[in-house]
C-alpha cells in the first residue's frame, strides 16, 4: 500500500472520528444515547450540530485545496487562497450588505459575498491579461487584496451605527455559529464545482514544477491553467467567505503537514490537503465550542492564534534552509 493512500485512509478515518466529535462536543455535551429521534436532545444534533458540522468539513476542504492548487501553481510554499485578493473581495461584498443593513433574507448577504468574490476574480483576469504570466498574476491578486483590505476598513470606520459596526467586525472574525441547512445547501454546490475544477490542474501543475517554458514544450496551456486556478479558487473562497466569514491559513497549514508524507508532487498533494482541512476545521470548530469561555471563542480568531505560529515556525525553517 503506498505512502499517499495510506495517509488517505488515515485522514479519512480520523474525519469520521472528528464528525462524531463535533456532533457531541459543545456547551452541553450530548453523549451517544441521545442520536434517537425521540429523544428532545435530538433536534440540537439534527438542526443545529449536524448542519454545521458538515460546513465545517466542507469549508476546511475546499480552503485546503485552494491552498496547496495555489502553492502548486506559484511554486511558492508560503503562498495562501488570501493571497489573490477573492477573500477580501468576498469579505467586502459582505461587509457592504451589513453596512446597508441589506440582511433581511439570510440569502442576501452570501449573495452579496459571492458578488464580491466573482468581481474580484473578473478584474484579476482582466489584469492578467493573456499573458499567463505568474508573477503578474501574484502581484495583481496583491493589489486586489490591499485594495479590498482598505475599502473593508473605510466602511468599518463609516459604519452608519455602532450596531452595523458591531455586526460587520463580528462577522469579519469568522465563526460557524448558528449556521442552517440553508447555509450547507448555499455551500455545497459551489464548493463542489470549484474542488471540481481545482482537481482538473494536478497533473498540469506536475510540469509547471520544470519551469513555465518546459511546462509550455509540453503543450501546457497557461491561460487555460489559470483560468482554472481562478475560478475554482473563487468558489471555494468565496463560498466558504459567504457561509463562514474569513478563515485564515487552513490554505496555508495543511499542504505543509501532507507534503512529507507524499513528496513534493503538486498533484500528489491535493486531495490529501483536502483531507485534512477538513480534519483540522472539524476538530477547532470543536475545540473553540468545548472552550469554557462565556461566549464561543471565534474560529477565525483560534486559526489565526494556530496559524501565526506555525507561518513563523516555518519562516524561520526556510531562512535556516537558505542560509
Amino acid at each position: 500500500m503506498s505512502r499517499t493512500l495510506t495517509l488517505n485512509l488515515a485522514l479519512l478515518a480520523g474525519i469520521a472520528l472528528a464528525f462524531a466529535l463535533s456532533l457531541i462536543a459543545g456547551k452541553v455535551w450530548i453523549p451517544l444515547d441521545a442520536w434517537t429521534a425521540g429523544d428532545p436532545r435530538w433536534p440540537i444534533i439534527a438542526e443545529l450540530r449536524l448542519p454545521r458540522t458538515l460546513l465545517a468539513a466542507l469549508v476546511g476542504a475546499a480552503l485546503g485545496l485552494s491552498g496547496a492548487a495555489m502553492q502548486g501553481y506559484l511554486r511558492n510554499p508560503l503562498a495562501d487562497p488570501g493571497l489573490f485578493g477573492v477573500s477580501s473581495g468576498a469579505a467586502l461584498g459582505a461587509v457592504i450588505s451589513l453596512y446597508f443593513g441589506y440582511v433581511a433574507s439570510p440569502l442576501l448577504l452570501p449573495a452579496f459575498s459571492l458578488t464580491g468574490a466573482g468581481i474580484t476574480m473578473a478584474i484579476l483576469a482582466l489584469l492578467v491579461g493573456r499573458s499567463g504570466s505568474v508573477i503578474v498574476f501574484t502581484l495583481a491578486g496583491v493589489i486586489l487584496s490591499s485594495v479590498a483590505g482598505s475599502m473593508t476598513a473605510l466602511a468599518i470606520s463609516l459604519a452608519p451605527t455602532p450596531f452595523a459596526t458591531s455586526q460587520i467586525v463580528t462577522w469579519l472574525m469568522g465563526a460557524l455559529t448558528d449556521r442552517s441547512w440553508d447555509d450547507v445547501w448555499l455551500a455545497l454546490p459551489l464548493l463542489a464545482l470549484g474542488c471540481v475544477l481545482l482537481a482538473f490542474t494536478g497533473r498540469t501543475l506536475d510540469a509547471l514544477t520544470l519551469g513555465e517554458s518546459a511546462a509550455r514544450s509540453m503543450g501546457v496551456d497557461p491561460l487555460r491553467l489559470q483560468l482554472l486556478i481562478v475560478i475554482g479558487v473563487a468558489l471555494c473562497v468565496g463560498a466558504s467567505v459567504a457561509t463562514a466569514g474569513i478563515i485564515g491559513f487552513v490554505g496555508l497549514i495543511v499542504p505543509h503537514l501532507v507534503r512529507p508524507f507524499v513528496g513534493n508532487r503538486p498533484s500528489a498533494v491535493l486531495l490529501p490537503s483536502a483531507l485534512a482541512g477538513a480534519l483540522l476545521l472539524l476538530l477547532a470548530d470543536s475545540l473553540v465550542r468545548a472552550v469554557p469561555t462565556v461566549s464561543e471563542l471565534r474560529l477565525g480568531i483560534a486559526m489565526s492564534m494556530l496559524g501565526g505560529p506555525f507561518f513563523l515556525v516555518l519562516l524561520l525553517r526556510m531562512r535556516r534552509r537558505l542560509a
